[in-house]
């Protein structure tokens, strides 16, 4: 009878990043184009590829130019400019949506304003917004307003509950806070983008390259069935 392999203890955050950071390297520095353009394009990333919304989004803009036509448009003509990024009959009236409250509420087209709130009430008020979830906001807090948000796609999911980051039940949803309130602040994005390309690059779904990994000494999953 094989004897089972205990499972290592789960590594502390620090010490993921600082493994991580040195086996990839530093991520590519932020980039944005404003937390209003970033929501817009978060929403068209929805279920599709980067290529996709990148297109969508320029095609939306090509065909509208400013966010006050993209509001008034005829719904059906927003959902021609998206075509390509998929689920376009879905997408079109949620950005109208999104741009028709945000106009209402403030009076112009913008989102700047939530620079100068704390993190949980900037969040609540994208996470008000018809079609705006956890992950969504949270890619528009981090990559657009640079504050301390951990957006949890399925790589990040996959990964921190791999290392034990999360407990093995936590659903992604629940995954945001856990996990933003055990990164540094300072870190968030260098681990969000960290955990992703562990993800999609050793740490896969179906046959992990654990034999390659950086942290096979302390990740709990090595050598015990999932």
């Amino acid at each position: 009878m094989t004897p089972s392999v205990a499972p290592a203890p789960s590594p502390s955050p620090t010490d993921v990043l600082a493994a991580l950071f040195e086996y990839y390297g530093p991520p590519a520095p932020r980039q944005t184009n404003g937390p209003l353009a970033g929501l817009i394009q978060t929403i068209l990333s929805q279920n599709t590829s980067d290529v996709n919304t990148d297109r969508a989004f320029a095609s939306l803009w090509g065909t509208f130019g400013s966010w006050e036509a993209i509001r008034a448009a005829p719904t059906a003509a927003v959902a021609d400019a998206i075509r390509s990024g998929g689920l376009a009959e879905i997408k079109a009236p949620r950005i109208q949506g999104v741009l028709h409250v945000i106009q209402q509420d403030r009076g112009e087209l913008g989102l700047d304003f939530l620079a100068e709130l704390p993190l949980d009430d900037a969040r609540a008020y994208l996470t008000r917004l018809n079609g705006v979830g956890p992950k969504t906001a949270a890619c528009v807090l981090l990559f657009a307003l640079g504050m301390p948000a951990m957006p949890v796609d399925t790589h990040v999911h996959r990964v921190s509950k791999r290392l034990g980051l999360i407990g093995p039940k936590v659903s992604a949803e629940a995954a945001h806070q856990i996990l933003e309130a055990s990164m540094p602040p300072d870190q968030m994005y260098e681990a969000h983008m960290l955990l992703i390309r562990h993800g999609r690059v050793l740490c896969k779904a179906l046959r992990p390259r654990c034999g390659a990994c950086p942290l096979t000494a302390v990740c709990p999953k090595v050598g015990v069935e999932a």
